[in-house]
């Protein structure tokens, strides 16, 4: 497995996971993925935890806070763009529409961090990295592959991840994604855009993450034998391989994608 020491700017660095119950969460990621955990005791805002594999991390996650459980903010998946400079991207967010909700601060000698919100809502983070680089694999079994936008306006949300993380965007050509916006950084595809159809029901705009399986209809099986709850069966992307959308036991949702080329 490839060791990622550091993020090309306007990739997906990091994936976090915010979590009423950090425990139940922990073994449910444990037994679906092989994850181990490496805890840091954070004081007064509880456990950090790192999701590792093979030593490598390959997210975390923490508990919900109190002000987020007060604002209603649900169980999550969330993502980390890297930058070269925290505060100047930040600093571009508002006049693009967007929101910041908390930010630009140091994470001790980690890294500095800003959290926003589009024009249309869907939050994320952006990560300068000091001595935490962010995730050390991706892309290969088990790990996070890909992060996908879905938002009711695709129009505005290309103007705005364009404009904020020098982005360029293509259309897909592949049989049954020709809607499909793939955003591309210098270092290649970075993130997917897809717009919300009513068939998904009153979703919110909001960043997805995927973690890579060998074997997708298994992973899912797996999953709800778990607990956890199918919201999209394994389908079939011709040529692209297979997905599954899932909701885990506390109510956080993720896709799974085996690869074709796997």
């Amino acid at each position: 497995m490839p060791d990622f020491k550091e993020h090309a700017p306007g990739t997906i660095c990091y994936v976090e996971l915010a979590s009423p119950d950090p425990d139940a969460s922990g073994k449910f990621y444990g037994s679906l993925f092989g994850w181990n955990r490496s805890d840091q005791d954070m004081g007064d805002y509880g456990l950090y935890t790192q999701f590792m594999l093979n030593d490598k991390i390959t997210g975390a996650m923490h508990k919900l806070t109190p002000e987020q459980a007060s604002q209603n903010v649900p169980p999550h998946w969330g993502l980390y763009f890297n930058v070269a400079d925290v505060d100047a991207t930040t600093n571009k967010v508002a006049e693009l529409g967007g929101q910041v909700l908390m930010g630009p601060m140091d994470i001790m000698d980690a890294g500095r961090m800003s959290v926003l919100a589009d024009p249309q809502g869907a939050t994320f983070c952006l990560w300068q990295a000091n001595v935490h680089g962010g995730i050390q694999l991706k892309e290969e079994a088990n790990t996070f592959c890909w992060g996908e936008l879905l938002t009711n306006d695709t129009a505005a949300a290309t103007d705005f991840y364009s404009n904020l993380l020098d982005m360029k965007t293509q259309t897909s050509d592949t049989e049954g994604m020709r809607d499909y916006t793939i955003f591309i950084s210098g270092a290649g595809p970075a993130a997917g855009m897809m717009a919300i159809t009513p068939e998904m029901g009153p979703i919110p705009p909001n960043w997805m993450v995927y973690f890579q399986v060998d074997d997708c209809a298994g992973a899912a099986s797996k999953a709800a034998e778990l607990g956890a709850n199918i919201l999209v069966p394994t389908t079939e992307i011709p040529s692209m391989g297979h997905f599954s959308v899932v909701q885990d036991p506390q109510n956080a949702v993720f896709g799974l994608f085996q690869s074709a080329k796997a």
